[in-house]
């Protein structure tokens, strides 16, 4: 789950990151009223899942309460990169002396949470990696050991940080970061940039923060922050329907039992020359309202011109899933074609139940290739 720049800076407070106060408006009137009480000059920042807010015009500098209200004006209702601003962030304006980037996230590779370090803020971190490597400071924690001190001064010496009091309040940021995003079940805590103002204080100017959607049960508080409206309407309704359903960009829909087949059978669409539509784990089960929930968020996309069910049966038998396929299209009405490939338990009875039944847009294959091909080629 992604938090917004204001919800992430909130989290960072709590765990005692300096942050710039604020005021979260999503009305011109409220963004003046906000500036009103920070008083000076503002920023007006757009609140969107999304990077690039900057050079869309989402964020601006605010003189006073009037302008800060004609500048909320201008952002609300913009669209950028597809996500329309509803909420603004009115920060008290910093001067600005030095940008740095300081970040962890989770290296699924080494299975360890990674520290990411550089004077170089401001920028695309990946600009930085591309173009100047050295100013990358990439450093593992051993989860078992936990955060040590040498930690954030291998962080700050190997950046070439210089300044003795910037380098004392820099690591206690990166030792409080690292609680966070222990405490939180975070995957990304991000600080871009994490400034130094020309007084020689060091603040987070920025926040992205993502959670673990697996840990929010722990975290009924984090998983309030959901902004449910900012979320792929496709998406949403899988939640809503406990559907594991992550939205692609194709045409060929996919339906699997297990993340790991399911992870599969993106691939071997590609493999036949397909594109793809979504990813969409069943589960292990494979009953009919199972089946249902997952064809209706699969067929609310537009773009979905044949549908792929690749099922492997292991304690689910494969006859019980053909079943609840054919039960799902008595409930459904379903025109797009449907490609099944049955392997594993009671696999033969599985298709023969779907041959016997001779839906007129169902067709059986009995390879997961052969079923790709036929689900690609449907869909052209």
């Amino acid at each position: 789950m992604d938090l917004f720049e204001y919800q992430g800076k909130q989290l960072f407070a709590q765990f005692g990151i300096p942050v710039s106060e604020g005021r979260v408006a999503r009305t011109p009137e409220e963004a003046r009223a906000a500036a009103q009480e920070l008083g000076g000059q503002v920023v007006v920042k757009a609140q969107v899942l999304t990077g690039g807010r900057g050079k869309a015009g989402g964020v601006k500098l605010a003189e006073d309460p009037a302008d800060a209200e004609q500048k909320a004006k201008d952002i609300i209702g913009l669209d950028i990169r597809g996500h329309v601003v509803e909420t603004l962030w009115i920060e008290k304006a910093s001067d600005i002396a030095k940008e740095y980037y300081l970040s962890i996230t989770f290296d699924r590779g080494a299975k360890k949470p990674l520290f990411m370090f550089t004077t170089q803020g401001g920028i695309e971190i990946e600009e930085v990696a591309a173009n100047d490597p050295d100013a990358l400071v990439r450093l593992h924690v051993d989860p078992l050991q936990g955060f040590q001190p040498w930690v954030a001064r291998r962080l700050v010496y190997g950046a070439g940080v210089e300044d003795p009091s910037e380098q004392k309040q820099i690591a206690a940021i990166v030792e409080k970061l690292y609680r966070c995003f222990v405490e939180s079940d975070a995957m990304l805590t991000e600080i871009n940039p994490l400034i130094v103002t020309p007084d020689g204080e060091v603040k987070a100017l920025d926040s992205k923060f993502t959670v673990d959607d697996s840990a929010l049960f722990r975290h009924a508080a984090i998983a309030e922050l959901r902004d449910t409206s900012a979320a792929d309407p496709l998406e949403a309704l899988a939640r809503e329907k406990g559907v594991t359903y992550v939205k692609l960009d194709g045409s060929v829909g996919i339906l699997g039992n297990g993340a790991g087949l399911s992870m599969s059978t993106v691939d071997v669409v590609v493999t036949a020359g397909g594109k793809p539509a979504n990813f969409c784990d069943l589960g292990g089960g494979g009953n009919a309202q199972g089946v249902v929930d997952a064809l209706e968020v699969i067929t609310r996309d537009e773009q979905v011109r044949s549908i792929f069910f690749n099922i492997f049966g292991g304690i689910t038998r494969c006859d019980e899933v053909a079943r609840g396929i054919l039960e799902a299209l008595e409930l459904m009405q379903i025109e797009t074609p449907i490609v099944v490939r049955l392997d594993g338990t009671n696999s033969e009875e599985g298709r023969q139940i779907l041959r016997d039944a001779a839906p007129p847009n169902l067709h059986v294959e009995p390879t997961m290739l052969d079923a790709a091909r036929r689900a690609v080629e449907l869909a052209a």
